[in-house]
């Protein structure tokens, strides 16, 4: 598409001069070429870019030796054009207006391509470490540029006060962004040396063809239709490729001297990458802390360090050395106390103030020190001391570096003993499988199902065991209880107060207590044997099926849903209530309320646990409303498929943000 915009374009110049050179109206306006020239420049674009976001992995040298190849084409090219012209001298092929312009174009082509692939390789370069503010600069600048390549359809604009303020206001943008250097920091000692020699040629490339546009205009003025000067968004964009070019080329020279701090810096991430592998090795501690040791003194070019390790009780455990023995450690340690500076071993790693970890001592061979603790789950386990024979011989950057070698050894011993804590786990997961076995069964087995009501139950621990409950209990022939809890935290203290929930309910129920008196009674009971941290929610429902009706009384539980068959529409029964074991006196049953409500054959009684209604995905809560319409879409399904549907539903809400808390359902079908 590209070549074709391009051979159009020389097509109609030609046309133009053609019949400009022989009086004869061609019906071409002159703007046409310049309408081809844009659509060329577009394709070229889109072709380097292809071209270039295409390669996965391509380096920072690689980006620029296509731009080095592509100036090289470029420019070869238009000096065998130039050479051919050369040769040509004053004969009648090199005064013919024709050809020139076919030249004219052909040079005009080489030097976009070359401009647009530096430019593709620019924004690459510029968005090597990019984010929101400079991605969006940068498509203002582009979309700026390619605007103004259709300002020169309009004429009273070229080389007006508005040509050169809009080239100006882009300039400065291009400035902004020639500013993103930030890729130069990556390269090593060899990169940048290459660097600086591809950058110098692609500048003498840019300087060539900026010379040689300037000499096309003056040989090709009195019949060309298409120019770069007069065009804003070429000047620019050939602008801004030259001042990224130089700045890159000062920068490189500039970081030159500091590209041994890089070698240093990676050995230091050798380093590290050492010591993180001692996670997954199986080194014991011993093995830790000699790394820990050795790439420490390796940083920072310590002439001699110790590590001090401690026991859970603070004792001195094991020490390990490099370049020092015993009796100096000894004596060092007399000038810590004697100096004042033992305040730096109790320094917080919370900070990293370098005089609060760095001092200078006054010893025969060392004169400077630094210290740092190795610290794991908030507990002083080792540490660090690096001396050196110099004084003021360590600096921030050593001191951030040392910094990242004692938190990776802390986890590394942190792995190790987790490794040895292990077995102990394994006997807590025998444990925990009794204590989930003895969970599942205070949930009942079996529910009621006659020709009076049906009961269908669906629940789910988020821990092994949980803290949801429900049962039911036949009261007589025609009245049956049914409880719903949700016992506050989760796990197997959960598990625990659920059975004494289980308990409560069991007793009392079989006395055919009202609702109000049963959560009363409840409260008094579960009073005494709940921690003071712990409560309980519940609803407690007595169905009569003689009077179809249902009484039910809510101790701060979720909302019951009650879904009406007649009018084929479900609503929440949102009644007052306090949770069991939040107040612990008399004054509870003064927060406990009775509703009584009739019921018709096909109704339905939904209970739950907020385990669903406070499902979250990343942004929100799953809630009543959806919790309700979910409800109402599977209303017409099998019992046990509605409450399979809704937590489906529940799940798909969540997406990979699974519920995190025990959910529970029961449905309760009238007949």
């Amino acid at each position: 598409m590209g070549s074709t915009a391009w051979m159009a374009m020389l097509f109609s110049d030609l046309l133009i001069v053609f019949s400009n050179k022989t009086n004869a109206h061609s019906g071409i306006s002159d703007q046409l070429p310049n309408a081809f020239l844009a659509f060329f420049i577009f394709f070229v674009y889109l072709f380097f870019r292809f071209n270039i976001n295409r390669v996965e992995g391509i380096n920072i040298i690689d980006l620029l030796w296509r731009v080095f190849v592509t100036g090289l084409t470029s420019t070869v090219a238009s000096l065998l054009i130039k050479a051919f012209m050369f040769f040509l001298g004053n004969s009648i092929l090199s005064n013919n207006e024709l050809f020139l312009t076919f030249l004219y174009y052909t040079n005009i082509g080489f030097i976009i391509i070359f401009q647009i692939s530096t430019f593709i390789v620019w924004k690459k370069l510029i968005l090597y470490q990019k984010t929101k503010k400079l991605i969006r600069l940068w498509y203002f600048f582009e979309y700026s540029l390619f605007i103004s390549l259709f300002l020169v359809f309009i004429k009273w604009i070229e080389f007006s006060p508005i040509f050169y303020l809009l080239i100006t206001a882009l300039f400065i943008v291009a400035l902004v962004l020639s500013a993103n250097l930030k890729w130069v920091a990556y390269l090593d000692y060899k990169q940048k040396w290459r660097g600086i020699l591809l950058i110098l040629l692609i500048i003498i490339y840019q300087l060539y063809f900026f010379v040689y546009m300037i000499d096309l205009g003056a040989d090709y003025e009195t019949f060309m239709h298409v120019t770069i000067f007069g065009n804003v968004g070429l000047v620019t964009l050939s602008s801004f490729t030259f001042i990224y070019a130089l700045f890159a080329l000062l920068v490189i020279l500039f970081n030159l001297p500091t590209t041994s701090v890089f070698e240093q810096k990676l050995a230091e991430v050798v380093n590290f990458n050492r010591l993180s592998q001692t996670r997954n090795a199986g080194k014991n501690e011993e093995e830790i802390y000699d790394i820990l040791l050795d790439s420490s003194v390796s940083a920072v070019l310590a002439a001699a360090a110790w590590i001090e390790t401690y026991d859970e009780d603070g004792a001195l455990n094991k020490i390990f050395t490099y370049e020092i023995n015993a009796p100096e450690i000894t004596d060092l340690q007399n000038k810590f106390d004697k100096e004042g500076i033992q305040d730096l071993f109790s320094s917080s790693p919370s900070s990293l103030k370098p005089n609060r970890y760095m001092a200078s001592i006054d010893h025969h061979t060392f004169k400077s020190l630094l210290v740092y603790p190795v610290v794991m789950q908030q507990q002083h386990i080792a540490t660090l001391y690096l001396i050196k024979d110099v004084s003021d011989g360590f600096n921030r950057e050593m001191l951030d570096i040392v910094k990242a070698f004692a938190d990776q050894a802390s986890i590394s011993v942190e792995n190790y003993r987790l490794i040895h804590e292990a077995i102990a786990n394994e006997r807590y997961k025998e444990e925990l499988k009794i204590a989930k076995r003895v969970h599942d069964s205070l949930l009942p087995t079996k529910l009621v199902d006659n020709d009076k009501l049906t009961i269908k139950a669906y629940s789910k621990a988020a821990a092994d065991v949980g803290g949801d409950y429900y049962d039911t209990f036949q009261i007589s022939d025609n009245k049956w209880a049914l409880i719903i809890g949700d016992v506050s935290g989760k796990g197997t203290s959960a598990a625990f107060h659920m059975a004494e929930m289980k308990g409560v309910f069991q007793s009392l129920a079989q006395l055919d207590m009202c609702p109000k008196d049963f959560m009363n009674n409840a409260n008094k009971a579960l009073s005494r044997c709940l921690d003071r941290a712990s409560f309980i929610t519940a609803s407690y429902y007595v169905i009569d099926t003689e009077s179809n009706t249902i009484s039910f009384s809510r101790a701060g539980h979720c909302p019951t849903l009650y879904y009406d068959s007649q009018e084929k529409s479900a609503r929440y029964y949102e009644s007052k209530g306090m949770g069991l074991g939040i107040l612990r006196n008399s004054m509870y049953e003064d927060f406990v309320y009775v509703n009584t409500v009739s019921y018709s054959a096909g109704d339905m009684l939904y209970l739950y646990t907020d385990g669903l209604t406070e499902a979250k995905n990343n942004t929100e809560e799953f809630g009543y409303e959806r919790l309700k319409d979910s409800f109402e879409k599977h209303v017409n399904e099998d019992l046990q498929d509605i409450l399979h549907n809704v937590v489906m539903d529940v799940h798909d809400f969540c997406g990979a943000q699974m519920p995190d808390d025990d959910y529970t359902a029961i449905l309760v079908k009238f007949h």
